[in-house]
């Protein structure tokens, strides 16, 4: 399976690091594609898989195209692939809000999978949504899912709004926990601990609680019953973070990303 990786940065990278990992491709069949020479050396410096320059030369011998550009690229992209990529070719896109009715007429190929990772895709950790056009096979589907899984979980929905809204959710995700943690960190600090204290306190209780939740078959509010006793500690916390308040401000923070990820693909 000869797979063209368009794209250098981060995500590009690691999908590259994870296919040739996991065995799902090798080295002689990993191609990656980048816009300027000075990108093209410092790809080939990392010794994953042969970088080209021109499209022309690396993209009509691929069996799959992965588009890892950033979305407000995309119009220079297409442009440079118009009239390569041939029908046959499976096309999958993670450029966050471009739609698969854009990639189909800008690309001209029916063989469309859209998908959204995360950042955590790159420690193996990420969590990906993914929806295809009626055209890409199941055999397709399945191999596709195999290369998403080396960077982490995978779910397949049928509709192309819940890529929408699995950005607000996993996509823009952890940048909410970041901010709940960043939170805590400066609530420790007024508390009299040192920053690396703080750090500590908080990174270890926010990976152990996931850890704990993932390894259990209960709840969350099971795990809460579980800390918050009556009269205690955690009951105060909780009752100051008013009637829901925080929650309430979290689902719409949610609410909020997705109605800007339709936003971005209208």
């Amino acid at each position: 399976m000869k797979i063209l990786i368009i794209g250098g940065g981060n995500m590009g990278l690691t999908y590259a690091r994870s296919f040739v990992r996991a065995h799902i491709t090798s080295r002689l069949d990993l191609r990656l594609l980048a816009r300027s020479p000075e990108r093209v050396a410092a790809l080939a410096a990392h010794e994953i898989g042969t970088v080209w320059g021109s499209p022309a030369e690396c993209v009509p011998g691929a069996d799959i195209l992965i588009l890892a550009v950033k979305p407000q690229d995309s119009p220079a992209l297409f442009a440079t692939l118009k009239g390569l990529v041939q029908p046959q070719q499976l096309v999958l896109s993670i450029m966050a809000g471009v739609r698969i009715d854009t990639l189909r007429t800008a690309l001209g190929t029916p063989k469309i999978i859209r998908a959204m990772p995360n950042l955590p895709a790159q420690i193996g950790m990420g969590m990906t949504a993914f929806t295809s056009t009626d055209e890409v096979s199941r055999a397709e589907l399945v191999q596709v899912q195999n290369l998403l899984s080396t960077t982490g979980k995978t779910v397949y929905v049928e509709a192309e709004s819940a890529i929408d809204a699995s950005t607000a959710i996993s996509g823009s995700g952890p940048a909410y926990v970041y901010y709940c943690m960043e939170a805590l960190m400066a609530a420790a600090a007024q508390m009299g601990f040192s920053g690396a204290e703080a750090e500590l306190l908080v990174s270890q209780t926010f990976r152990g609680a996931v850890e704990l939740y993932s390894q259990s078959g209960l709840s969350c509010q099971d795990w809460i019953a579980k800390v918050a006793s009556k009269g205690g500690t955690t009951e105060a916390a909780l009752g100051a973070f008013g009637a829901g308040a925080v929650r309430a401000g979290l689902m719409a923070g949610a609410g909020a990303a997705r109605d800007r990820a339709e936003e971005l693909g209208r």
